[in-house]
């Protein structure tokens, strides 16, 4: 329904030429191209990483022991959290 066509492509590159002048096109054209270039070359990279990640995980699992809520090493206080720290305590 709303496909660019041929007559279209031609009325953005005019305007294109118009904006930036004919001898700054070769240098949008390579940063253009150089950022897609870079762009798939981050999402291989992430694909690879995440096809990595579940093995690492899955081997991790297995050597580490199970952990309760009442196995956590941060100590317990019995401090209020929400109490402000500027305040006397006794009013």
């Amino acid at each position: 329904m709303m496909g660019i066509g041929f007559p279209e492509l031609m009325i953005i590159l005019v305007i294109i030429m118009i904006i930036f002048g004919a001898g700054k096109l070769p240098e949008i054209g390579s940063a253009f191209g150089n950022s897609i270039r870079n762009f798939k070359k981050s999402m291989k990279e992430a694909e690879e990483n995440a096809e990595e990640l579940p093995e690492a995980t899955d081997a991790e699992a297995t050597d580490t022991a199970e952990v309760t809520e009442g196995d956590s090493d941060e100590p317990k206080t019995d401090e209020n959290p929400v109490a402000s720290t500027t305040e006397p305590e006794a009013k």
